[in-house]
């Protein structure tokens, strides 16, 4: 800042208008505070920030310094950012907008011992009349300066998108030539992680909400160009390692979420549906939509407004990875579901399409009815549904399809575990179909390669029923994949003591034999290279 002397008015202006006001200690380093009038926010600037302000000074007991309300033009620079004494960075960043408060400035924080000839001695305390005008946001984008965020209007809400999500964005991007590299007035579409003309843009993006427009200091690695997203005469004349400036507006997003782990399901919500509930499996769904291929040839087309197409969730009536996608979905919502070909295996459609197809479903979820919850279900319902889903994993066992056979049998347990109103048959009866869940569990969970969860749906069925020969054998199946070989020996054994002419149980015998052979030769063989070392 220039210094300029004002006339001696000044000062006491300055100290009229403050008398009797509270005064308040900013830091450890001696700077003071006097709030002449209140901000209008709670908000206060960040390191970065570039701020407007109102003010005039003067040295303590000396001469007036330079005023922007003398010039009618406001004062800006960048907080924190040493472009000002450090009484100023300190000070402003305690300021609301709309604020005027007095700093008086120690020494220390602002020319020290040196001073500022020849209009600040050494060692002088300055005094400033300062008032917040507004300030602009610039972020760090990087940690390391690499992308600077300014914004320059404001977005709606609080959302911003996340990777993967589906946006719509207008921009400009120029080098620091001035030179233009890219510009859509009409905007552009891309999601966020796939990226777009550099990698500063996702970044960018993904801290905006909509309708926000911002700008983009990009340097060096950060704005490096991505191929093919240019005309050829402008990506010839970029020079590498061009920094650029990005002006961004964040026109619209969709979110796009992995309804799998694998992402072979992926959905994107084109309208946002009602309320927080969604449909659970086992849930009367009310739907329209329409599969397509990735030429656009329509493969299936089920219900209308008027006529919706109803289905039970997670009963093998559609698609299972659309049948995945509905149960995320809320009432009303709209939306575009990406599911991988290999989720129509066995369907008629399966062997026409070729390998790593995708098939694109428009989906409205109209309507739903959840499952009666079991808590509410008196003891005929509990059965019955005991039994019904008992029923359906035994299907989807049969079929191959373990994983969702398992989460059956463990949905049927839960309906008859544990209601203390059974009377001594009703107890039986559901002793009885426990125990049968809990094997053709574990028998899922050893396909599956659970071997842990097997042995230990096996202890429960054992708890129940001691002598049980079939938990005995899977137990010992489960010990011998994690070469728990003992205590697969002595289920084998019990099981053999129980039944003796069983055949499964004595082929496991056979089995668990040679891996004991096996593992002593192993053991041989180690003991004799550590000998041999030795000597």
């Amino acid at each position: 800042m220039e210094l300029l002397s004002l006339s001696s008015s000044l000062q006491n202006e300055i100290q009229t208008d403050n008398s009797g006001l509270p005064e308040k200690k900013i830091g450890s380093q001696g700077l003071r505070k006097k709030i002449v009038k209140k901000g209008i926010s709670w908000q206060t600037p960040f390191p970065g920030d570039e701020v407007e302000v109102h003010f005039n000074g003067y040295i303590e007991g000396g001469a007036s310094l330079e005023s922007s309300r003398d010039k009618e033009v406001p004062f800006k620079f960048k907080l924190g950012q040493g472009e000002v004494i450090k009484g100023w960075d300190e000070g402003v960043a305690t300021m609301k907008s709309g604020e005027r408060a007095v700093f008086t400035v120690p020494p220390n924080l602002a020319y020290g011992e040196a001073g500022s000839p020849p209009l600040i001695p050494p060692n002088a305390t300055l005094v400033f009349d300062i008032e917040m005008l507004s300030w602009i946001s610039i972020r760090d984008l990087t940690g390391d300066g690499g992308i600077l965020k300014k914004i320059i209007m404001e977005g709606e809400g609080w959302a911003t998108p996340r990777d993967g999500d589906e946006v719509l964005v207008k921009h400009e991007a120029r080098l620091e030539t001035g030179m233009l590299v890219s510009k859509s007035e009409e905007g552009v579409e891309f999601h966020i992680g796939d990226g777009y003309l550099c990698p500063a843009f996702s970044r960018g993006v993904k801290t905006m909400r909509k309708g926000e427009k911002a700008e983009l200091a990009v340097k060096l690695s950060y704005g490096f160009i991505q191929k093919g997203n240019l005309a050829p005469d402008i990506e010839s004349n970029i020079p590498p390692d061009s920094s650029l400036t990005i002006q961004l507006e964040l026109v619209s997003w969709r979110s796009v979420t992995a309804v799998t782990d694998d992402k072979k399901v992926l959905k994107k919500i084109v309208k946002a549906g009602e309320g927080f509930d969604r449909p659970a499996e086992g849930s009367r769904v009310k739907v329209t939509y329409v599969g397509k291929l990735g030429d656009g040839t329509v493969f299936d087309r089920k219900g209308t407004d008027g006529e919706p197409f109803e289905f039970i969730t997670s009963e093998e009536q559609v698609n299972e990875g659309l049948d995945m996608a509905i149960m995320t979905m809320k009432k009303g919502e709209r939306a575009k579901v990406t599911v991988d070909a290999e989720f129509l295996h066995g369907r008629d459609i399966s062997g026409k399409l070729p390998a790593n197809s995708l098939l694109h479903y428009e989906v409205e979820l109209l309507d739903f009815i959840k499952e009666k919850p079991f808590w509410k279900m008196d003891t005929r319902e509990k059965f019955e549904a005991s039994e019904r889903k008992k029923l359906d994993g035994n299907v989807l066992f049969k079929a191959g399809k373990f994983w969702r056979a398992s989460k059956k049998y463990d949905k049927a347990t839960k309906y008859i575990e544990f209601d203390h109103s059974f009377t001594e048959d009703e107890m039986c009866l559901a002793k009885s179909l426990r125990l049968s869940c809990h094997l053709n569990n574990a028998a899922c969970k050893l396909k599956t390669g659970e071997y842990l969860e097997a042995s230990r749906l096996c202890t429960k069925v054992l708890e129940l029923d001691p002598l049980n020969v079939k938990a005995l054998f899977r137990r010992s199946q489960a010990y011998l994949k994690t070469s728990e070989l003992e205590k697969a020996e002595a289920d084998i054994k019990e099981a053999l003591a129980i039944d003796p002419n069983n055949r499964e149980v004595k082929l496991e015998y056979m089995e668990l034999k040679e891996k004991q052979r096996e593992y002593d030769k192993y053991q041989a063989e180690l003991f004799s290279t550590m000998v041999s070392r030795m000597s």
